[in-house]
């Protein structure tokens, strides 16, 4: 028996005997199967684990941008064995953006930031869509109607398109769909032209990237301008990390950071995550909380500034 997970699983509040019971861990998405923070959960799953000395099952509770699962984890006992592992709109967007929200970002306490990607705009190969300007002209010649998908109302596909469209002075129709997963699937199917999402769904499911919404080009798809480059100062991260219930105790807290750090540095997970192209990007328990404090801040002033906010 390994000493070292086991200790990490009586950190978190279930303790192994005699090697017989396992240590049971939950870990929420709160997408869909399919979508990229699925994809990443399903990367760090096995290493995670074994850092944690148990059991880590993963459970998809998607809807409403992920404010159904997220709420869940918000409600769960806070012993370090119900934790969350999903993209930002959850956290710091959702709470500003739904006139009644379930919860506040500061219900829950930040473990680890595990990657950050710039949001990627892309499209099927067959569209004929080939630049912004393309966009702008289908947008000019049919006003809202022109259909783009995003992973949920007030997601960050939705807020980015929604700067974007505002910026070119045009309207276009928005499609909400349950996660990424599905808003892939209807572009396969013809239903929508168009998509904000994760860089790695461009090669996975061999779109057009048109452009990112980055401060450089992404190395991942690096003939896609960047809006900056297009005079449009639009600069959305699209990032994923690990979450627990508020006042989980402090040192269950750091035993599950320092997992996920040496998960994230694991040989075979870098390999993984590189593949399908998911940038690791680690910050530890005191830096994340800091970095989703700013980037909570950051989406309340843009929803408010620009109205998406939904009314009561």
């Amino acid at each position: 028996m390994r000493i070292v997970p086991l200790l990490a699983a009586c950190a978190v509040g279930v303790c192994l005997h005699s090697g017989v019971a396992q240590a049971q861990i939950q870990l929420i998405i709160p997408w869909p199967a399919g979508g990229g923070t699925d994809i990443i959960g399903r990367l760090i799953q096995p290493v995670l684990a074994e850092e944690l000395g148990g059991q880590l099952l993963i459970r998809n509770v998607g809807g409403a941008t992920g404010t159904i699962g997220t709420a869940e984890v918000v409600r769960a006992k806070p012993d370090g064995a119900t934790l969350l592992l999903t993209s930002m709109a959850a956290i710091v967007i959702q709470p500003s953006f739904r006139a009644n929200a379930p919860y506040r970002a500061d219900q829950l306490a930040p473990v680890c930031l595990i990657a950050e990607a710039p949001a990627t705009l892309m499209t099927p190969k067959n569209s004929g869509i080939r630049s912004i300007e393309d966009i702008a002209a289908r947008a000019r010649a049919a006003p809202g109607q022109v259909p783009y998908a995003s992973g949920g109302v007030g997601g960050l596909g939705h807020l980015a398109m929604t700067a974007m469209t505002r910026a070119l002075g045009i309207e276009m129709n928005h499609i909400p769909y349950r996660g990424s997963g599905d808003s892939i699937l209807a572009m396969q199917q013809g239903t929508v032209q168009m998509l904000t999402a994760e860089a790695n769904l461009v090669q996975q499911y061999g779109m057009h990237a048109i452009a990112v919404f980055a401060e450089r080009r992404s190395p991942d798809t690096p003939d896609a301008p960047t809006l900056r480059e297009q005079g449009h100062d639009l600069v959305f991260p699209l990032w994923t990390g690990i979450f627990a219930p508020a006042h989980t105790p402090e040192a269950t807290l750091a035993r599950l950071d320092t997992a996920c750090g040496r998960t994230l540095g694991t040989p075979s997970v870098v390999e993984g995550m590189t593949r399908a192209a998911h940038p690791i990007r680690y910050l530890g328990r005191q830096e994340f909380t800091r970095y989703v404090q700013a980037e909570t801040a950051k989406y309340a002033e843009l929803i408010r500034a620009s109205g998406l906010g939904q009314v009561d």
